[in-house]
């Protein structure tokens, strides 16, 4: 039997083992999903099976910059606790280090990392710290100079929100509050060619919506929305945001100010789009008493 990528996605993601072992425990059972999963347990590999259900929101956010190349990347853990850990962030410094050298998570995944791929090492450390933990996104960026900046840095160059802005023209000081700025607002796209298109499209159903339930003719209607759309692209582009650092101009006009152009950014945040779980105390008690 063929041992496909989706087979060995498919055993990765119900045991947390690596994915060469998954491939390994495959090939030597000849594609059974069972006696591999057997297979593993037999190997201690799949200890942290149990975890891989848990809900990965917390982490840190690492960056690092090697001349006009510029990564991002994002590994979560279950707790805060865990992000303050020198092993777990020891970890996550080595694996930002081989982020310079991938195109994406996959092959991060399949990256050394100190004689062992990263997917397996993330597995080893599932089972020594006692987490569910995740490699979950990196981004890359490039430019003439690319300047990085970590929020809530938890230690050198990992934190909860990670920036990298690349500058043509400028320098390093331009470029490190231009990052702060992107930590602090959060926005949508560089400018409004870069916008998703549907984003742009529902804002604008949403405000026709809310005009019209002000009875106006839809001749008004429709220049009301252009004000508005006007204002909703302004607040979501960076170039046209209000510069925190001057809000009496925007960013665009503060880096050409400084005989800069912005280029592009990165921006992540540490459990960005992650759903968790609520549960009050009183259910929290009542599952631990069923066991």
């Amino acid at each position: 039997m063929a041992i496909t990528a989706a087979l060995v996605k498919e055993l990765r993601d119900s045991t947390g083992a690596g994915m060469m072992d998954a491939k390994k425990a495959l090939t030597e059972t000849g594609g059974d999903m069972e006696a591999a999963v057997d297979w593993l347990r037999t190997k201690g590999l799949a200890k942290a099976a149990k975890k891989s259900g848990r809900t990965a929101a917390e982490g840190l956010v690492a960056v690092v910059v090697d001349g006009g190349k510029g990564v991002a990347v994002e590994v979560n853990s279950e707790t805060d606790f865990v992000a303050k850990n020198a092993d777990f962030q020891e970890f996550v410094g080595g694996i930002a280090k081989a982020t310079l050298g991938v195109a994406d998570v996959d092959a991060l995944l399949a990256a050394d990392l100190g004689g062992k791929s990263v997917a397996d090492t993330l597995t080893d450390k599932i089972a020594t710290i006692g987490e569910n933990m995740s490699v979950r996104r990196m981004a890359t960026l490039e430019g003439d100079t690319v300047v990085n900046y970590v929020h809530n840095a938890a230690t050198a160059g990992m934190g909860k929100i990670g920036v990298l802005v690349a500058l043509k023209g400028g320098d390093e000081a331009l470029g490190k509050q231009i990052a702060m700025h992107i930590a602090a607002v959060n926005p949508a796209a560089l400018s409004e060619a870069d916008m998703d298109a549907a984003v742009i499209e529902k804002e604008k159903q949403v405000q026709m919506d809310i005009a019209r339930e002000s009875g106006k003719p839809e001749q008004v209607i429709e220049k009301m929305i252009v004000g508005r759309m006007k204002k909703f692209v302004a607040e979501s582009t960076l170039l046209n945001q209000q510069f925190v650092v001057n809000p009496d101009l925007t960013v665009g006009a503060a880096a050409a100010e400084a005989g800069a152009e912005i280029t592009g950014f990165v921006r992540l945040e540490v459990g960005e789009g992650i759903e968790v779980e609520k549960e009050d105390f009183a259910a929290e008690v009542a599952k631990a008493a069923q066991g």
